[in-house]
């Protein structure tokens, strides 16, 4: 059994690291209420956009072969993983790194092996996991976080949009948590180009006026709502994040509790023990010199 030093020295630096861990709670927990605020406004209006894009989809059918709709042979697959910049937010980075590989080998194994599926990172610690696990990652864009702005995003948005249209990469998905609420994150993957527009019920082809015509339109109106929902992907995997942080926390601090009770009761278990022994030892001396 360890001596008491021993254990108190423990017990010391078991609450220290509770403190740390309870008030990183705290700051998490003020952190994802901004947040969630942040995706509970942007989520409305990024829903509205695509659902416009979905109801003229009979329109976009004839709208002369959009740029941004071309399905063409998958060779080349970009995956753009969104993550965080931080640890100790239990397996957020570890999941989203692992799903991608997870859809490397599964829904492109052909291109998986001949190298032809590259990592655009945002996230400097999920770059650092592939890194480290040999795996090669194109772009990080880590410093997205530090002013998390529509218009920096646009612009990491923009730059995804040209790979695509120069024909540099014929596919473009997107791994990231999504938020659901502070203990959840919805591990998802989105197809982000080719544009996909699914049919709705509902909707009218060839009956829309369009000013001034028709191509304009579109060109405006896919690229805007990429950028959106891209935005949107970024405030998302940021909630989910705080979240993930927030909840890792709370279990440290209190596993922390429950160490520090179990470190006590040894310690009072060596205490009384000691005593114990030094009781024998007074009354073994007391009875030799009688």
């Amino acid at each position: 059994m360890a001596n008491l030093k021993e254990i108190r020295t423990r017990i010391t630096s078991v609450q220290s690291t509770q403190q740390v861990t309870s008030a990183m709670k705290m700051v998490s927990a003020a952190k994802l209420r901004k947040a969630q605020d942040a995706i509970t406004h942007m989520r409305p209006y990024a829903n509205k956009l695509y659902e416009v894009l979905t109801h003229i989809r009979g329109a976009l059918d004839d709208a002369g072969q959009n740029q941004y709709l071309n399905q063409r042979s998958e060779k080349k697959i970009l995956l753009v993983l969104v993550a965080s910049n931080r640890g100790l937010c239990g397996a957020f980075n570890t999941n989203v790194m692992k799903k991608a590989i997870e859809v490397s080998n599964d829904n492109y194994p052909e291109q998986f092996a001949q190298k032809n599926v590259d990592f655009f990172v945002v996230g400097k610690k999920v770059a650092e996991i592939l890194l480290s696990r040999g795996y090669s990652v194109w772009a990080s864009r880590h410093e997205l976080y530090d002013a998390l702005t529509y218009e920096n995003v646009a612009k990491v948005v923009q730059e995804l949009m040209t790979l695509f249209t120069n024909g540099e990469y014929d596919k473009i998905d997107i791994v990231y948590n999504g938020f659901k609420n502070a203990a959840t994150q919805i591990l998802t993957v989105e197809q982000f180009l080719p544009v996909h527009i699914p049919e709705c019920e509902g909707a009218v082809k060839q009956d829309f006026i369009f000013e001034p015509n028709r191509n304009y339109v579109t060109n405006i109106l896919i690229p805007k709502t990429l950028k959106t929902m891209f935005y949107k992907i970024m405030l998302d995997s940021n909630a989910a994040e705080h979240g993930a942080r927030m909840t890792a926390m709370h279990k440290a601090t209190d596993n922390a509790g429950d160490l520090i009770k179990e470190l006590k009761l040894t310690y009072n278990k060596a205490r009384q023990a000691s005593i114990t022994k030094e009781i024998l030892e007074i009354v073994g001396g007391s009875e030799a010199l009688t």
